[in-house]
């Protein structure tokens, strides 16, 4: 049996960090950490029993084994990009194509579209969904629902908010501790959750927080929606966005964890595209604030509601 392919996302970190010969100039273009870029890049050598860059004090250079990569891998990365630009760049007559974070589709598409599709039985969508933020440099949607930076937004991106870090978890969890919100000591005996290839959220919440010493997280997730899910099954604490997590703290199943909240450095945003069918994209788009407002001032109401 052939063995499985490296995922795609080691080989994206190599070629970005293999064009730039840095992995900050990497992680800058495709939207992530330095750290994750090295990890992916590590991963490919570990993978492969083979060292591909030479690491030196101000840069990168490609060893022989890199070198021979190289070719074949930026090639193959063209021929996906040209594969998925053939379906986006198709566009029906009536059909509105969003593109999406898969954590704000799961989280905010699958509760809530039948409202939209309902009261207007004549709207047609597609919806393609995205991990990486630079796969919307190559999309041609109506709308797209992007998650980074402020500086990878591009002009026009209207940042969806506000958003902060929190700490959630699961119901009976909480209960078990037996307090309304966890204690610095009783947070630092939980198994913590962190979504990983975009910012290092846990160390950034303890700062603000000026809480020190936090053990490592235990569980990885590549994604805020993942985190959710983590924490919504009891598997721990997980510290994510606000906003990609109010529905589930508006419905019950997560509750959040700790008083303490911190600014995001990543955030979801909204863009549009001038030439799409701008009434489909008011529908859609004032949908969507509606979604969001509800969601967001029942979780808020909520959190009150716990609050001692």
């Amino acid at each position: 049996m052939a063995r499985a392919l490296p995922p795609v996302a080691w080989f994206r970190a190599f070629e970005s960090a293999a064009r730039h010969l840095s992995f900050t100039a990497a992680a800058e273009e495709l939207g992530l950490t330095q750290s994750a870029i090295s990890q992916n890049v590590r991963s490919l050598e570990l993978r492969f029993s083979t060292i591909l860059f030479e690491r030196k004090p101000r840069g990168l250079a490609l060893t022989d084994a890199g070198r021979r990569l190289l070719p074949d891998v930026t090639a193959a990365m063209g021929s996906l990009s040209n594969a998925a630009g053939i379906f986006e760049r198709a566009s029906d007559s009536g059909l509105l194509t969003v593109a999406a974070s898969v954590s704000f589709a799961q989280w905010y598409f699958v509760p809530g579209l039948s409202r939209l599709m309902d009261a207007n039985p004549t709207l047609s969508l597609r919806v393609i969904t995205t991990v990486w933020p630079d796969e919307f440099s190559r999309s041609s949607a109506d709308v797209e629902l992007r998650f980074g930076t402020e500086s990878h937004m591009g002009k026009g991106a209207e940042h969806l908010g506000p958003d902060e870090l929190i700490v959630v978890a699961a119901p009976d969890l909480m209960k078990r501790v037996g307090q309304p919100f966890l204690s610095t000591e009783s947070l630092r005996q939980q198994r913590l959750i962190q979504a990983v290839g975009t910012s290092d959220n846990w160390k950034r919440w303890a700062q603000h927080s000026r809480i020190a010493s936090l053990p490592e997280p235990d569980l990885m997730a590549d994604s805020h929606g993942l985190v959710i899910d983590f924490a919504r099954a009891g598997l721990g604490v997980g510290v994510t966005s606000a906003l990609l997590a109010a529905p589930s703290l508006a419905s019950g199943d997560l509750v959040q964890a700790h008083a303490m909240t911190a600014p995001t450095k990543d955030g979801y945003f909204l863009a549009t595209n001038p030439l799409a069918d701008q009434q489909d994209v008011d529908l859609f788009t004032t949908w969507l604030k509606a979604e969001i407002s509800a969601a967001t001032t029942q979780a808020d109401l909520k959190r009150r509601a716990a609050d001692p």
